[in-house]
C-alpha cells in the first residue's frame, strides 16, 4: 500500500510542476516586459542549431560546445554588416538579468548560396534586431510570421528566387530601418500596412515584379532617404505626396511586355522641396508636359532621357542638364560622304587583337573601353561605336567583358570570350558602305552568370535590338535563348536595306532585369561579335574604290599618240606572255591546295617582320625558315624557298602535294602556302622545341630520359606507319632524320620535310628509286 501512495504522490508532484511551467510559459508570452529566463535563451539556441541543421551548416562552425553566444558572437568590436569572415555570423546582448543572461540580435547568412526556405525556427529569435538572408538560393515565399519579430531594424532577402508577394505582416515592423528586396523574384503590389513604417530610411526594391500603382503613402514616410523601384511594372501617374526627406530616388518600371509605364506630367510633383535629394532616374517612362524648372537645381544628378517631355521656346534644351543622348550620327554621316568605299565589315567586340574566323572573315579588334558618352572610329573609316550611358554604383568602369570559359555551340569559341557591354545604349555604325540588301549576323554568349543553383545564376541581362532603326527583338535575354544556360553561343540573323550608305545596329536596356549580379553596375546590352555581309554582287573593293571608266579621255589619248600606242602594245605583248606563264605555275600550285589556307605575301611578311634575320628558325638545302605570327595570334613556321636553290621548286610543289593529302598527329601540320612571290612559301604549325636534332646536340640541348627518348621514338615510328600502310596515299618520306623531326611542347615528335617524298600505290610492298636520296 506504501508504494502506491508513493507512486500517488510522485505523479501528483509532476502534474503541479508541470502546471506550473504551463503558466510560466503564458505568462512570459502575455507579458512581453518580464526579464527573459535563462529557459528562453535556451530555447533560442536550441532554433539557432535546428535553422544551421537546416541550412545545411554544422554547428561545430561555431564551436564544438555550440556555444552561441560566445567568442566573436560577444565581442564588441566586430559587426556582421560588411564583414565576410562573419558568414554565417551571430551577435548577442548578454545585458539581460544583471548580465547574466544573453539574447541572440543578430544573424547573418549572407552569401552563403543556401538552399531551401526561410526556416519557422527564426521565430523564436525573438530579439532578433539584425536579419541578412541576402545572395542566397532560398526559394518560397517570405513567410508572414517575419512580421513578428518586433524588434527587427534591418532585413535582408535580396538576391534569392523567391516568390509571390510581400507578405502585409512586415508592416507590423514599426522599428524596421532599411529593408532590402533587390531582385528576390517577388510580385504584386506593394502592400497598404508598410504605411506603418514610419522608421523606414531606405527600402531597396528593384527588378521585382511589383505592379500596380506607385503607393500615395510613399510620401508619408517621413524618414525615408533611399528609394529604389527600378525594373518593376508599376503604372500610372508619380504621386503627388511630398518625399521630403528622400537623398536617392531610382524608378525605372517595366519587367515584361504587356506592363504599362510610369505617366503623367512630372512638373506636378514639386521635387525642389527635396532638399537632401541628389540622385533622381525616371528614365525610360511616358512622363509628359514641359521640362520641369527644378531640373537644373544644383548638384542633382538627372537621368530623364526616353520620355515625353515638350520642349519649348522658353524651355528649351540649353536648359536641360548634361544628357545622355547619342552625339555620332551626324558624324557618322559625315564621314558617309567622305568614304564610300566599303560593302562589308566584321568586329570582334571587346577583343584586343583580330582574329580570322572559321570561314575567313577576318573580325577586326574592339578593344576602346568607351566612356559614359563616348564614341571610336576606326582608321579605315569601317565601321564605329557609340556608348551612352554610366554605370550605376560599378565598382570599376569598364564596358568590356572577358571570359576563359569555352563557349559551347559556337563556331569559333574565341570569339565568343570577349564581349562589349554598356549600360544603357550601344550602337555599331557601318560607314560608306555601298546601297544594297546586307545580312546582319550578331553572336551574343552570356559571359557573367554561372549555370550553377547559386545566387550569381539569378542574374538577368534583358535589352532590345533594333537595326536601321527597325524593332528586331524586345526583351531579348541571351541566356533565356540559349535555353538558360551561359557560356552557349547564340546567333541572330538579321536582314537590312542599306538606302544612304549608312548601318546602324543598336542594343537598347530599357531598365529590365537585374543590375548588381555578380557585382554592382552590371547590367545593359552585351555583344560578343558583328558581321554584315552584302547578298549582292559589290562594284566597291572593301576600303579601294574601283577606278571609273573615262571612255573618252582614253580614245582621246590613244588618237593622240596612235604611234606610242603601239609600241607600248608590243611591250606589253612581251611582258603578257610571261606573266601567263608565271601565272600557270602558280594556277598549278593553287590546284594542289585543296585543303590548306592560300596566304597573301604581304600577310607572311608582316607576321615575319619582314623576314627578318632575328626571326630564323634553321636553314638548309631548301632554304630558311622564319618564326612569325599572324593578325590572329597565331604561331607559325615559315619556310622560304632559297633563289639560289635549283631543285626548290619542285620540293615545294612536292612537299604541298604530299602533306596536303595527309593529317596525323606525328606529322607536323601544313596551316597553308603562298605561291604570290617570287621565293615560294610554306606556312606549317610553329613547335616551340624545335628539332630533335637541336634537343640532343644543340646548344640548349634537352635533357630526355630514356623513358622519354623511347617515347619520340615510338611516335616517328607510328608517322612513318601512317606514311607507309595507313594514309589513303601511299607515301616514302625518304629523308627521315633528326632534323627533320619537330617536337612540340610535350615533347611530342612531328616529322617534317617532306621536299623529297614520293608516291608510290598501295599494293607494292617495295619502291625502287633511281638515284640517291636523303639529305646530310
Amino acid at each position: 500500500m506504501s508504494g502506491v501512495v508513493l507512486l500517488q504522490m510522485l505523479l501528483l508532484l509532476s502534474l503541479v510542476a508541470g502546471t506550473q511551467q504551463q503558466q510560466h510559459v503564458q505568462q512570459a508570452a502575455i507579458d512581453p516586459t518580464e526579464e527573459p529566463s535563462l529557459a528562453a535563451a535556451d530555447a533560442a539556441a536550441t532554433a539557432l542549431d535546428a535553422i544551421f541543421r537546416r541550412f545545411g551548416l554544422p554547428v561545430s562552425y561555431w564551436n564544438a560546445r555550440w556555444e552561441p553566444c560566445s567568442g566573436d558572437a560577444i565581442n564588441n568590436t566586430i559587426d556582421l554588416e560588411g564583414n565576410p569572415r562573419m558568414s554565417p555570423g551571430i551577435k548577442c546582448d548578454c545585458s539581460y538579468n544583471n548580465n547574466t543572461v544573453c539574447h541572440i540580435t543578430k544573424l547573418g547568412f549572407y552569401k552563403l548560396n543556401i538552399v531551401g526556405q526561410i526556416p519557422a525556427e527564426l521565430l523564436n529569435l525573438t530579439y532578433l534586431t539584425y536579419l541578412d538572408l541576402d545572395q542566397n538560393y532560398l526559394s518560397g515565399p517570405i513567410p508572414s510570421f517575419i512580421g513578428q519579430l518586433s524588434a527587427l531594424t534591418e532585413l535582408h532577402v535580396g538576391f534569392n528566387p523567391l516568390s509571390g508577394p510581400l507578405p502585409k505582416e512586415l508592416g507590423n515592423l514599426k522599428n524596421l530601418k532599411l529593408l532590402y528586396t533587390d531582385s528576390a523574384g517577388l510580385n504584386g503590389p506593394f502592400p497598404s500596412t508598410f504605411s506603418k513604417l514610419k522608421n523606414l530610411k531606405l527600402l531597396r526594391a528593384s527588378d521585382n515584379n511589383f505592379t500596380g500603382k506607385i503607393p500615395d503613402f510613399i510620401g508619408s514616410l517621413i524618414n525615408l532617404e533611399d528609394l529604389a523601384f527600378q525594373g518593376n511594372s508599376f503604372e500610372g501617374p508619380i504621386p503627388e505626396t511630398t518625399l521630403c526627406s528622400v537623398v536617392v530616388i531610382t524608378g525605372v518600371p517595366k519587367t515584361n511586355e504587356q506592363a504599362d509605364w510610369i505617366s503623367g506630367d512630372l512638373g506636378a510633383v514639386d521635387f525642389s522641396e527635396l532638399e537632401k535629394l541628389s540622385f533622381l532616374d525616371f528614365s525610360y517612362n511616358q512622363l509628359t508636359g514641359s521640362f520641369p524648372s527644378w531640373a537644373t537645381q544644383n548638384n542633382l544628378q538627372l537621368n530623364l532621357v526616353a520620355n515625353n517631355f515638350v520642349i519649348s521656346k522658353t524651355n528649351n534644351r540649353t536648359r536641360l542638364p548634361p544628357a545622355r543622348h547619342d552625339m555620332f550620327p551626324w558624324f557618322s554621316r559625315m564621314y558617309v560622304s567622305l568614304f564610300l568605299n566599303h560593302y562589308s565589315f566584321a568586329v570582334d567586340c571587346g577583343s584586343n587583337r583580330s582574329m580570322r574566323g572559321s570561314d575567313n572573315t577576318l573580325y577586326e579588334l574592339d578593344s576602346t573601353n568607351l566612356g559614359d558618352s563616348s564614341y571610336y572610329v576606326t582608321s579605315q573609316t569601317r565601321w564605329g561605336v557609340t556608348n551612352v550611358g554610366k554605370l550605376f554604383q560599378a565598382p570599376n568602369d569598364t564596358r568590356i567583358v572577358y571570359s576563359n570559359e569555352k563557349i559551347h555551340n559556337a563556331v569559333d569559341s574565341e570569339l565568343l570570350q570577349t564581349a562589349m557591354m554598356s549600360p544603357s545604349t550601344l550602337r555599331y555604325y557601318g560607314l560608306g558602305l555601298e546601297n544594297g540588301n546586307y545580312t546582319i549576323l550578331l553572336q551574343f554568349a552570356e559571359l557573367g552568370y554561372p549555370d550553377s543553383p547559386t545566387w550569381q545564376s539569378l542574374g538577368r541581362r534583358v535589352f532590345d535590338i533594333y537595326i536601321q532603326g527597325d524593332l528586331k527583338e524586345r526583351d531579348f535575354n541571351i541566356r533565356k535563348t540559349a535555353g538558360g544556360k551561359s557560356f552557349t553561343a547564340v546567333y541572330k540573323s538579321y536582314m537590312a536595306m542599306v538606302s544612304k550608305n549608312f548601318l546602324e545596329i543598336h542594343l537598347f536596356w530599357a531598365g529590365k532585369g537585374t543590375c548588381c549580379i555578380p557585382i554592382q553596375g552590371y547590367y545593359g546590352p552585351l555583344i560578343s561579335a558583328i558581321s554584315v555581309t552584302p547578298n549582292f554582287t559589290p562594284t566597291v573593293r572593301n576600303g579601294v574604290p574601283k577606278r571609273k571608266s573615262k571612255a573618252g579621255a582614253i580614245v582621246g589619248i590613244v588618237i593622240g599618240a596612235s604611234v606610242l600606242g603601239l609600241a607600248v602594245l608590243f611591250g606589253i605583248f612581251i611582258f603578257t606572255k610571261k606573266r601567263k606563264r608565271v601565272a600557270r605555275q602558280h594556277e598549278d600550285l593553287h590546284d594542289l591546295l585543296q585543303r590548306p589556307y592560300v596566304f597573301s605575301y604581304t600577310e607572311l611578311k608582316l607576321a615575319t617582320d619582314h623576314f627578318s634575320s632575328h626571326n630564323i628558325l634553321g636553314e638548309g638545302g631548301y632554304g630558311q625558315v622564319y618564326k612569325g605570327k599572324l593578325i590572329d595570334g597565331r604561331l607559325i613556321a615559315v619556310k622560304q624557298l632559297s633563289q639560289s636553290s635549283h631543285q626548290g621548286k619542285s620540293q615545294f610543289v612536292t612537299e604541298v602535294a604530299t602533306i596536303s593529302t595527309v593529317q596525323h598527329r606525328n606529322l607536323v601540320k601544313l596551316h597553308g602556302c603562298c605561291a604570290d612571290s617570287n621565293t615560294p612559301l610554306l606556312v606549317y604549325e610553329y613547335l616551340e622545341k624545335g628539332s630533335l636534332d637541336g634537343a640532343l646536340f644543340g646548344v640548349r640541348s634537352l635533357s630526355l630520359d630514356w623513358p622519354t627518348r623511347f617515347e619520340i621514338i615510338l611516335g616517328i615510328a607510328r608517322g612513318i606507319t601512317y606514311l607507309h600502310e595507313e594514309s589513303n596515299v601511299r607515301i616514302v618520306h625518304r629523308d627521315i632524320k633528326a632534323s627533320n623531326v619537330l617536337l612540340d611542347t610535350d615533347l611530342t615528335p612531328k616529322i617534317s620535310d617532306f621536299g623529297l617524298a614520293k608516291f608510290y600505290d598501295g599494293n607494292k610492298t617495295h619502291v625502287s628509286t633511281t638515284k640517291i636520296a636523303g639529305t646530310l
